[in-house]
């Protein structure tokens, strides 16, 4: 009889049982009030078991949202360059994975599913403290839960405009178009004095 040693192995469905279980866990408790320790519990499995499959708590806040790619290398190189032109960077970043047409239809579907008032938190409790405010504090800015808050106003008024509603003729404006007229706004935001 041989004897297996090591971690049972997890059925082949237990990396979506667990990403089913913390969407609903994001998306009814927010980012702050979900466990890694809960999630499992959900999921009825081992905490060590999230952890593997997923790391940290913010890594898999980004698997639940099924994002086709992660937001923070995306913009990682945007802020290495500093603050000066890096709402240029920025815009052009994000426009160079929303214009992405392998990208663009499941970007859409995650956010028309953050719109419904259960997914709300999803933004408001996960996507900006994991994702735009750690982009503010690289930046060195004061202030940055207002300021990225302010930026997250901009660039989701483009999303619902451009892609999800696709109001013209901001849906077909090219992106360097769009780039200049909205990155003196979000460079304002991001380095001006705020009143």
């Amino acid at each position: 009889m041989t004897v297996r040693r090591g971690r049972r192995p997890g059925a082949p469905d237990t990396r979506a049982t667990i990403l089913a279980a913390a969407r609903t866990r994001f998306a009814a408790h927010g980012f702050a009030g979900t466990t890694i320790r809960a999630v499992a519990g959900d999921a009825a499995v081992d905490a060590a078991l999230v952890h593997h499959y997923f790391g940290s708590k913010d890594d898999l806040f980004l698997a639940a949202l099924e994002l086709p790619v992660d937001p923070r290398q995306v913009l990682l190189p945007a802020v290495a360059e500093g603050i000066d032109g890096v709402a240029e960077r920025l815009l052009g970043a994000f426009l160079s994975a929303w214009d992405d047409p392998e990208l663009q239809p499941r970007l859409v579907a995650v956010v028309r599913g953050v719109m419904d008032p259960a997914g709300s938190k999803l933004i408001t409790e996960g996507f900006l403290p994991v994702v735009l405010q750690p982009v503010g504090q690289a930046l060195g800015i004061d202030r940055p839960e207002l300021r990225m808050s302010l930026v997250a106003s901009q660039i989701m008024g483009v999303i619902l405009l451009r892609y999800v509603l696709r109001v013209e003729p901001l849906a077909s404006l090219p992106p360097d178009q769009l780039v200049a007229t909205y990155a003196p706004t979000i460079q304002r935001y991001l380095a001006d004095p705020l009143p």
